[in-house]
């Protein structure tokens, strides 16, 4: 009605907003490199293609601590770098931890109690794992160079005959001239493949050379024969995994 005051809007408090925390793999694993693939047969005669991965002489080079860094880590050195080709910086920091110089340094984020057990200038060998253990396996993929739209993108390619002769392989149209006259940012379209860092996750370890450090994981892992990888244990759990640990939903009563 006219003539009256309506009422003061009253602030009502917000909930502070849920931040999603980062899942950070608190485990540690090794540096190794990919030898190549073969295959193992089981008791029963199945074949099973496995990859081998050559992860000896990984040595701790720093162990970080909550107390001096802010959070627990270790440092893993892996394979051999000649002298001459080792900076200053990189010298004094191997040799404050008396261990060979390494062509590849690697931390992994360790709780508390995986740094008190661990030293500086201890070896770490295959018995971080075991048989049937889920890993995932971190390593740079084979650069194929300038590819195609076709390669790269698993594009079709356009009818061969009945006139076509220079399209053929053609990425067709990015887009329209006038509106909005420009390409979107993200077309897919020719460029470099390959070359990149990519994980394979949930592999299972068929077998252990202790002997020898070796690894035979099941299955194929990024990289070509040679490459530097990282196996680390697996952060995702399967769909048994998680019905295993699942409890068993309550019965209602009669």
């Amino acid at each position: 009605m006219a003539g009256q005051l309506l009422p003061a809007p009253v602030s009502v408090p917000r909930e502070p907003a849920q931040v999603k925390e980062k899942v950070i793999n608190m485990s540690l694993g090794l540096v190794g490199r990919k030898i190549g693939m073969t295959r193992v047969f089981t008791d029963d005669g199945d074949s099973i293609p496995v990859t081998v991965l050559d992860v000896s002489n990984n040595r701790v080079a720093q162990i970080k601590t909550a107390e001096t860094d802010g959070y627990c880590a270790v440092q893993v050195a892996y394979g051999k770098r000649r002298a001459k080709r080792v900076n200053k910086a990189s010298a004094g920091h191997y040799a404050k931890a008396a261990v060979e110089a390494g062509s590849v340094l690697k931390e992994f984020r360790i709780s508390a109690e995986q740094t008190a057990s661990l030293k500086v200038g201890a070896a770490i060998g295959v018995d971080v794992f075991e048989v049937g253990q889920k890993v995932d396996v971190t390593g740079t993929s084979i650069g194929k160079g300038y590819a195609g739209v076709i390669k790269r993108h698993h594009f079709s390619s356009n009818r061969a005959s009945h006139g076509n002769s220079v399209s053929t392989n053609a990425p067709g149209s990015i887009g329209m001239a006038q509106d909005p006259g420009r390409v979107f940012p993200g077309k897919k379209m020719t460029g470099h493949l390959g070359d990149v860092k990519r994980t394979t996750q949930n592999l299972v370890i068929v077998r252990i050379d202790a002997e020898r450090q070796l690894l035979l994981v099941r299955g194929a892992i990024p990289g070509a024969k040679n490459g530097d990888v990282t196996v680390s244990p697996a952060v995702k759990k399967t769909k048994a995994a998680k019905a295993a640990a699942k409890p068993a939903p309550a019965k209602a009563g009669k």
